[in-house]
Protein backbone atom coordinates (compact mmCIF):
# COMPACT_ATOMS: atom_id res chain seq x y z
CA UNK A 1 0.00 0.00 0.00
CA UNK A 2 2.94 2.35 0.48
CA UNK A 3 3.48 2.94 -3.30
CA UNK A 4 -0.22 3.68 -3.69
CA UNK A 5 -0.09 6.21 -0.86
CA UNK A 6 3.00 7.82 -2.38
CA UNK A 7 1.25 8.03 -5.73
CA UNK A 8 -1.70 9.78 -4.13
CA UNK A 9 0.63 12.20 -2.38
CA UNK A 10 2.50 12.95 -5.62
CA UNK A 11 -0.75 13.49 -7.53
CA UNK A 12 -2.01 15.77 -4.76
CA UNK A 13 1.24 17.75 -4.80
CA UNK A 14 1.13 18.11 -8.57
CA UNK A 15 -2.50 19.18 -8.46
CA UNK A 16 -1.62 21.73 -5.81
CA UNK A 17 1.24 23.09 -7.90
CA UNK A 18 -0.87 23.19 -11.04
CA UNK A 19 -3.66 24.94 -9.19
CA UNK A 20 -1.46 27.47 -7.40
CA UNK A 21 -2.94 30.29 -9.47
CA UNK A 22 -6.50 29.36 -8.46
CA UNK A 23 -8.69 31.98 -6.84
CA UNK A 24 -7.67 32.12 -3.14
CA UNK A 25 -11.27 32.92 -2.29
CA UNK A 26 -12.04 29.25 -2.93
CA UNK A 27 -10.39 28.47 0.42
CA UNK A 28 -13.06 28.67 3.16
CA UNK A 29 -12.42 31.49 5.59
CA UNK A 30 -12.86 31.14 9.33
CA UNK A 31 -16.19 32.57 10.50
CA UNK A 32 -16.33 35.97 12.15
CA UNK A 33 -18.50 34.82 15.04
CA UNK A 34 -19.53 31.81 17.10
CA UNK A 35 -22.05 31.05 19.81
CA UNK A 36 -21.10 29.45 23.13
CA UNK A 37 -23.47 27.98 25.71
CA UNK A 38 -22.58 26.93 29.24
CA UNK A 39 -24.50 25.25 32.05
CA UNK A 40 -24.09 24.37 35.71
CA UNK A 41 -23.05 21.49 37.95
CA UNK A 42 -23.57 17.90 36.85
CA UNK A 43 -23.82 15.64 39.92
CA UNK A 44 -25.39 12.20 39.84
CA UNK A 45 -26.92 11.68 43.26
CA UNK A 46 -27.56 8.03 44.06
CA UNK A 47 -30.61 6.05 45.20
CA UNK A 48 -33.07 8.71 44.06
CA UNK A 49 -35.32 9.31 41.08
CA UNK A 50 -32.38 10.56 38.99
CA UNK A 51 -30.71 7.15 38.97
CA UNK A 52 -33.78 4.95 39.27
CA UNK A 53 -35.36 6.65 36.26
CA UNK A 54 -32.22 6.15 34.19
CA UNK A 55 -31.62 2.52 35.14
CA UNK A 56 -32.21 0.06 32.31
CA UNK A 57 -33.36 -3.52 32.52
CA UNK A 58 -29.84 -4.84 31.97
CA UNK A 59 -28.43 -2.77 34.82
CA UNK A 60 -26.89 -0.06 32.65
CA UNK A 61 -27.99 3.59 32.75
CA UNK A 62 -29.35 5.96 30.14
CA UNK A 63 -29.46 9.62 31.24
CA UNK A 64 -30.37 11.00 27.81
CA UNK A 65 -33.97 11.60 28.84
CA UNK A 66 -32.84 13.92 31.64
CA UNK A 67 -31.52 16.42 29.08
CA UNK A 68 -33.87 15.74 26.15
CA UNK A 69 -35.92 18.93 26.56
CA UNK A 70 -32.88 21.23 26.56
CA UNK A 71 -30.67 19.28 24.15
CA UNK A 72 -31.83 21.34 21.12
CA UNK A 73 -30.55 24.55 22.75
CA UNK A 74 -27.28 22.88 23.67
CA UNK A 75 -26.75 21.29 20.28
CA UNK A 76 -27.58 24.51 18.41
CA UNK A 77 -24.51 26.27 19.83
CA UNK A 78 -21.18 26.22 18.04
CA UNK A 79 -19.51 25.36 21.36
CA UNK A 80 -21.25 23.88 24.41
CA UNK A 81 -19.45 23.71 27.76
CA UNK A 82 -20.52 21.55 30.70
CA UNK A 83 -19.18 21.11 34.22
CA UNK A 84 -18.83 17.50 35.34
CA UNK A 85 -18.37 17.83 39.07
CA UNK A 86 -18.03 14.20 40.09
CA UNK A 87 -15.74 11.33 39.05
CA UNK A 88 -17.17 8.26 37.41
CA UNK A 89 -16.94 4.69 38.67
CA UNK A 90 -16.16 1.64 36.52
CA UNK A 91 -19.10 0.36 34.47
CA UNK A 92 -21.40 -1.54 36.81
CA UNK A 93 -20.14 0.29 39.88
CA UNK A 94 -20.06 0.23 42.78
CA UNK A 95 -21.60 3.71 42.73
CA UNK A 96 -21.51 6.29 45.51
CA UNK A 97 -23.22 9.60 46.09
CA UNK A 98 -22.69 12.41 48.56
CA UNK A 99 -20.30 13.07 50.26
CA UNK A 100 -17.77 11.11 48.20
CA UNK A 101 -18.95 10.47 44.66
CA UNK A 102 -18.24 7.73 42.14
CA UNK A 103 -21.04 7.84 39.60
CA UNK A 104 -22.36 6.08 36.52
CA UNK A 105 -19.99 6.53 33.55
CA UNK A 106 -22.99 6.63 31.20
CA UNK A 107 -23.44 10.30 32.13
CA UNK A 108 -20.61 11.11 29.69
CA UNK A 109 -22.59 9.58 26.81
CA UNK A 110 -25.67 11.58 27.81
CA UNK A 111 -23.69 14.81 27.84
CA UNK A 112 -22.25 14.04 24.41
CA UNK A 113 -25.69 13.12 23.10
CA UNK A 114 -27.08 16.45 24.29
CA UNK A 115 -24.41 18.26 22.27
CA UNK A 116 -21.65 19.15 24.72
CA UNK A 117 -18.18 19.60 23.26
CA UNK A 118 -16.07 20.57 26.25
CA UNK A 119 -16.24 20.09 30.00
CA UNK A 120 -14.49 21.49 33.06
CA UNK A 121 -13.64 18.76 35.59
CA UNK A 122 -11.91 20.64 38.42
CA UNK A 123 -14.14 20.56 41.51
CA UNK A 124 -14.03 19.88 45.22
CA UNK A 125 -15.02 16.28 44.34
CA UNK A 126 -12.29 15.66 41.75
CA UNK A 127 -10.40 13.22 44.00
CA UNK A 128 -13.42 11.55 45.61
CA UNK A 129 -12.39 8.29 43.91
CA UNK A 130 -8.66 8.96 43.94
CA UNK A 131 -6.48 9.43 40.91
CA UNK A 132 -7.93 6.25 39.39
CA UNK A 133 -11.37 7.87 39.39
CA UNK A 134 -9.91 11.07 37.99
CA UNK A 135 -8.29 9.21 35.10
CA UNK A 136 -11.39 7.09 34.54
CA UNK A 137 -13.50 10.24 34.21
CA UNK A 138 -11.22 11.71 31.57
CA UNK A 139 -11.20 8.41 29.70
CA UNK A 140 -15.03 8.33 29.73
CA UNK A 141 -15.17 11.89 28.36
CA UNK A 142 -12.53 11.03 25.74
CA UNK A 143 -14.58 8.03 24.63
CA UNK A 144 -17.69 10.22 24.37
CA UNK A 145 -15.84 12.81 22.27
CA UNK A 146 -15.88 15.54 24.92
CA UNK A 147 -12.72 17.54 25.59
CA UNK A 148 -11.89 18.34 29.23
CA UNK A 149 -9.68 20.51 31.37
CA UNK A 150 -8.99 21.09 35.07
CA UNK A 151 -7.86 17.54 35.91
CA UNK A 152 -5.02 15.56 34.35
CA UNK A 153 -3.62 12.06 34.01
CA UNK A 154 -0.02 13.04 33.37
CA UNK A 155 2.21 15.98 34.16
CA UNK A 156 2.72 16.91 30.47
CA UNK A 157 -1.07 16.88 30.04
CA UNK A 158 -1.38 19.40 32.90
CA UNK A 159 0.71 22.01 31.10
CA UNK A 160 -0.64 21.47 27.59
CA UNK A 161 -3.19 24.18 26.76
CA UNK A 162 -6.71 22.92 26.16
CA UNK A 163 -7.73 24.48 22.86
CA UNK A 164 -10.65 23.36 20.73
CA UNK A 165 -11.37 24.22 17.13
CA UNK A 166 -14.77 25.85 16.63
CA UNK A 167 -15.23 25.93 12.87
CA UNK A 168 -11.75 27.36 12.44
CA UNK A 169 -11.74 29.58 15.55
CA UNK A 170 -9.40 28.41 18.31
CA UNK A 171 -10.98 28.60 21.77
CA UNK A 172 -8.99 27.91 24.93
CA UNK A 173 -10.42 26.71 28.23
CA UNK A 174 -8.85 26.86 31.70
CA UNK A 175 -10.44 25.61 34.92
CA UNK A 176 -9.70 25.38 38.64
CA UNK A 177 -11.33 24.54 41.94
CA UNK A 178 -10.94 26.35 45.26
CA UNK A 179 -10.36 23.10 47.14
CA UNK A 180 -10.73 19.32 47.36
CA UNK A 181 -12.81 18.83 50.52
CA UNK A 182 -9.67 18.35 52.57
CA UNK A 183 -8.30 15.59 50.33
CA UNK A 184 -4.61 16.33 49.75
CA UNK A 185 -3.13 16.26 46.31
CA UNK A 186 -0.88 13.18 46.03
CA UNK A 187 2.69 14.06 46.88
CA UNK A 188 3.96 12.89 43.49
CA UNK A 189 0.96 14.19 41.51
CA UNK A 190 0.40 17.76 42.68
CA UNK A 191 -0.38 18.64 39.07
CA UNK A 192 -3.39 16.28 38.83
CA UNK A 193 -6.01 18.95 39.72
CA UNK A 194 -5.86 22.68 39.09
CA UNK A 195 -6.44 24.22 42.54
CA UNK A 196 -6.70 27.99 43.04
CA UNK A 197 -6.16 29.57 46.44
CA UNK A 198 -9.06 31.95 45.84
CA UNK A 199 -8.89 34.91 45.48
CA UNK A 200 -5.42 34.12 44.10
CA UNK A 201 -5.96 32.93 40.53
CA UNK A 202 -2.39 33.42 39.31
CA UNK A 203 -2.12 29.79 38.16
CA UNK A 204 -5.27 30.19 36.07
CA UNK A 205 -3.90 33.37 34.56
CA UNK A 206 -0.66 31.58 33.68
CA UNK A 207 -2.66 28.79 32.02
CA UNK A 208 -4.68 31.36 30.08
CA UNK A 209 -1.47 33.01 28.90
CA UNK A 210 -0.17 29.63 27.71
CA UNK A 211 -3.39 29.11 25.78
CA UNK A 212 -3.02 32.53 24.13
CA UNK A 213 0.60 31.81 23.28
CA UNK A 214 -0.52 28.54 21.70
CA UNK A 215 -2.91 30.39 19.40
CA UNK A 216 -6.20 30.62 21.29
CA UNK A 217 -8.28 33.52 19.96
CA UNK A 218 -10.74 33.32 22.87
CA UNK A 219 -10.07 31.95 26.38
CA UNK A 220 -12.84 30.89 28.77
CA UNK A 221 -12.12 30.41 32.48
CA UNK A 222 -14.25 28.08 34.64
CA UNK A 223 -13.94 28.68 38.39
CA UNK A 224 -15.39 26.23 40.94
CA UNK A 225 -15.89 28.08 44.22
CA UNK A 226 -16.84 29.38 46.88
CA UNK A 227 -19.92 29.21 49.18
CA UNK A 228 -22.76 26.76 48.66
CA UNK A 229 -26.45 27.74 48.67
CA UNK A 230 -25.78 31.49 48.54
CA UNK A 231 -27.21 33.39 45.59
CA UNK A 232 -24.58 36.10 45.92
CA UNK A 233 -20.85 35.67 45.26
CA UNK A 234 -18.48 35.97 48.19
CA UNK A 235 -15.94 38.84 48.28
CA UNK A 236 -13.15 36.36 47.50
CA UNK A 237 -15.10 34.98 44.54
CA UNK A 238 -15.77 38.47 43.23
CA UNK A 239 -12.10 39.38 43.57
CA UNK A 240 -11.03 36.23 41.73
CA UNK A 241 -13.46 36.89 38.88
CA UNK A 242 -12.32 40.49 38.52
CA UNK A 243 -8.67 39.39 38.46
CA UNK A 244 -9.43 36.91 35.70
CA UNK A 245 -11.30 39.43 33.56
CA UNK A 246 -8.65 42.09 34.11
CA UNK A 247 -6.23 39.89 32.18
CA UNK A 248 -6.02 40.39 28.42
CA UNK A 249 -5.85 36.59 28.17
CA UNK A 250 -9.35 35.85 29.60
CA UNK A 251 -12.55 36.71 27.76
CA UNK A 252 -15.31 35.05 29.81
CA UNK A 253 -15.70 33.57 33.31
CA UNK A 254 -18.08 30.75 34.19
CA UNK A 255 -18.78 29.90 37.82
CA UNK A 256 -19.89 26.71 39.55
CA UNK A 257 -20.26 25.09 43.01
CA UNK A 258 -22.97 27.15 44.74
CA UNK A 259 -25.76 24.78 43.54
CA UNK A 260 -28.00 27.84 43.24
CA UNK A 261 -28.06 30.48 40.52
CA UNK A 262 -25.89 33.55 41.09
CA UNK A 263 -25.79 36.84 39.17
CA UNK A 264 -24.33 37.49 35.75
CA UNK A 265 -22.34 40.71 35.53
CA UNK A 266 -20.65 42.80 32.85
CA UNK A 267 -17.23 43.95 34.07
CA UNK A 268 -15.32 46.42 31.92
CA UNK A 269 -17.03 45.13 28.80
CA UNK A 270 -16.61 41.42 29.55
CA UNK A 271 -18.99 38.95 31.15
CA UNK A 272 -18.95 36.74 34.22
CA UNK A 273 -21.56 34.20 35.27
CA UNK A 274 -20.78 33.87 38.97
CA UNK A 275 -22.80 30.68 39.38
CA UNK A 276 -24.87 28.75 36.85
CA UNK A 277 -26.60 26.64 39.49
CA UNK A 278 -27.14 22.92 39.18
CA UNK A 279 -27.75 21.38 35.78
CA UNK A 280 -28.16 17.67 36.46
CA UNK A 281 -28.65 17.00 40.17
CA UNK A 282 -31.12 15.89 42.79
CA UNK A 283 -30.19 17.60 46.03
CA UNK A 284 -31.81 16.44 49.23
CA UNK A 285 -31.22 19.93 50.63
CA UNK A 286 -34.49 21.72 51.18
CA UNK A 287 -35.10 25.41 51.69
CA UNK A 288 -32.69 26.41 48.91
CA UNK A 289 -33.55 26.83 45.21
CA UNK A 290 -31.25 23.98 44.11
CA UNK A 291 -33.59 23.06 41.25
CA UNK A 292 -33.21 26.51 39.66
CA UNK A 293 -30.76 26.50 36.78
CA UNK A 294 -29.60 28.62 33.87
CA UNK A 295 -28.12 28.17 30.43
CA UNK A 296 -25.84 31.08 29.53
CA UNK A 297 -25.38 31.89 25.84
CA UNK A 298 -22.77 34.25 24.45
CA UNK A 299 -22.02 35.22 20.86
CA UNK A 300 -18.41 36.18 20.18
CA UNK A 301 -17.66 38.33 17.14
CA UNK A 302 -14.34 39.31 15.62
CA UNK A 303 -13.75 43.07 15.63
CA UNK A 304 -11.77 45.25 13.25
CA UNK A 305 -8.71 44.71 15.46
CA UNK A 306 -8.97 40.95 14.96
CA UNK A 307 -9.97 40.20 18.57
CA UNK A 308 -13.19 38.50 19.59
CA UNK A 309 -15.58 40.12 22.03
CA UNK A 310 -19.05 39.22 23.24
CA UNK A 311 -21.64 40.95 21.08
CA UNK A 312 -24.69 39.16 22.47
CA UNK A 313 -25.25 37.82 26.01
CA UNK A 314 -28.32 35.81 26.93
CA UNK A 315 -29.52 33.67 29.83
CA UNK A 316 -32.19 31.00 29.63
CA UNK A 317 -33.72 30.12 33.03
CA UNK A 318 -34.16 26.37 33.45
CA UNK A 319 -35.65 24.11 36.08
CA UNK A 320 -34.69 20.65 37.31
CA UNK A 321 -38.06 18.95 37.56
CA UNK A 322 -38.21 16.22 40.21
CA UNK A 323 -40.87 13.57 39.66
CA UNK A 324 -41.25 10.36 41.68
CA UNK A 325 -39.84 8.23 38.88
CA UNK A 326 -37.60 10.58 36.89
CA UNK A 327 -35.67 13.84 36.81
CA UNK A 328 -35.68 16.12 33.79
CA UNK A 329 -34.23 19.51 32.94
CA UNK A 330 -36.87 21.79 31.44
CA UNK A 331 -37.32 25.41 30.37
CA UNK A 332 -38.42 27.28 33.50
CA UNK A 333 -42.07 27.75 34.32
CA UNK A 334 -43.20 31.39 34.77
CA UNK A 335 -42.61 31.52 38.54
CA UNK A 336 -39.14 29.97 38.25
CA UNK A 337 -38.32 32.21 35.30
CA UNK A 338 -39.06 35.35 37.32
CA UNK A 339 -37.13 34.09 40.36
CA UNK A 340 -34.05 33.18 38.32
CA UNK A 341 -34.24 36.40 36.30
CA UNK A 342 -34.27 38.49 39.48
CA UNK A 343 -31.08 36.80 40.71
CA UNK A 344 -29.31 37.09 37.37
CA UNK A 345 -30.00 40.85 37.26
CA UNK A 346 -28.85 41.70 40.80
CA UNK A 347 -25.74 43.42 39.40
CA UNK A 348 -27.34 45.31 36.53
CA UNK A 349 -26.82 42.69 33.86
CA UNK A 350 -29.98 43.55 31.91
CA UNK A 351 -29.08 47.24 31.71
CA UNK A 352 -25.62 46.16 30.52
CA UNK A 353 -27.15 44.14 27.68
CA UNK A 354 -28.05 40.71 29.05
CA UNK A 355 -31.17 39.25 27.52
CA UNK A 356 -33.09 36.89 29.81
CA UNK A 357 -35.10 34.78 27.40
CA UNK A 358 -37.31 31.69 27.49
CA UNK A 359 -35.23 29.70 25.02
Amino acid sequence: MVPAVLAVLLLTACAGAAGSSADPSSVPAAPDSFTLVATGDVLIHQDRALTSGARQGDGTYDFSGVLAAVAPMIGAADLAICHLETPVAPPGGPYRGYPSFAVQPEIADALAGAGYDLCSTASNHSLDDGTDGLARTLEALDAAGIAATGTYRTEPESTEPRIVDVDGIRVGHVAATFGLNGVPLPADREWSVDVADVPDVSAMLAAAARARDAGAEVVVASLHCCLEYDSDPTPAQESAVRSLLASPDVDLVLGHHAHVVQPIEAIAGEWAAYGLGNHVAEHATRGYPTEDSVLARFTFTRGDDGRFTVTSAEAVPLSIVLAPDQVTVQPADPATFERVAAVLDRRGAVAAGLGIVPG
